[in-house]
Order: structure tokens, then sequence, then C-alpha cells
């Protein structure tokens, strides 16, 4: 997961301790894909303590050997459905310009069959470093998850 954060060059890369700790502490609302042996994609997120109906995506990463094949899709799918009914709301943050996330939340909503709301979370002055304004975006509440199996 740390490797693949790191090659994609667009996402705020955690320690490589985190992403062991998170896979121990928060591995029903994770998962990574695989092409072979090698991890190609991986998605982390939590249950919102305060709404535990509501699953918060932390990140979501594909491998560039993998992109382009609904690897993505395919893992937010998968946590959608093993979280079997425990939540049915999403929430994320994104920034401004990464065009393909916003799609790609937008994609989930509509196979979802729900709402996708947007509104301005943390403003860029709240970050001490040279980070852009994060928007959150917020799905559902869903009903039975449509998917059919994705993995």
């Amino acid at each position: 997961m740390w490797r693949v954060a790191r090659d994609s060059q667009v996402l705020d890369v955690n320690p490589s301790y985190a992403y062991l700790l998170w896979c121990r502490d928060f591995a029903e609302t994770s998962a990574v894909a695989r092409l072979g042996d090698d991890v190609v994609g991986f998605v982390s997120g939590y249950l919102r303590p305060s709404t535990p109906e509501t699953v918060v995506v932390w990140q979501i990463a594909v491998d560039e050997q993998a992109r382009g094949r609904g690897v993505a899709g395919a893992l937010l799918d998968n946590l959608v459905e093993r979280l079997d009914g425990r939540a049915n709301r999403l929430e994320t943050t994104i920034t401004a310009d990464n065009v393909a996330s916003q799609r790609m939340f937008a994609a989930l909503a509509r196979r979802l069959g729900c709402t996708l709301d947007r509104s301005p979370l943390f403003v860029d002055d709240l970050f001490p470093d040279q980070h852009d304004a994060e928007d959150l975006y917020r799905i559902g509440p869903w009903q039975t998850p449509p998917m059919n199996g994705a993995k």
C-alpha cells in the first residue's frame, strides 16, 4: 500500500508503519487489489466514530500498470458489499483539481442509486504546509448495494 501511495505521486504518503497499523486495525474497511503477487491498488477507510453508519474513505490508489481496468471502482464496490448493511453512507475528501477522483465517486453514487453531495470541509489555510483545500463528498444513504460481487 505504501509503495502504491508513494508511486501515485498525488497522494499524501503516510509512513509505512501507518499502513501496517491501518491493515491491522481497519481491515474490515480496507482492501488491496493484486495482480499476481503484486499489490496494484488499495482502498483504506474507517467507520466514522460519531456516525458509525458512515464509512470514510481515507485513501484509494491504483498502480500505473493497472489503471484503466476498473480496479478503483471494484475496490469501492467491494468495500460497500463487505460492509453488509453496517454502513449506508460514504464520505471522502477530494481536492478541486482531482477530477479523476470526483468522477470515480460520482460513478459509485450512480451504481448505488443515491445522491452525492459536495461541500467545503478543510480550507487551505487550515493546513500548515502547501496543501490544497479539501471538499467533503457525501454519498448515500443507499439500500442494499446493487453491485454483483465486484472484487
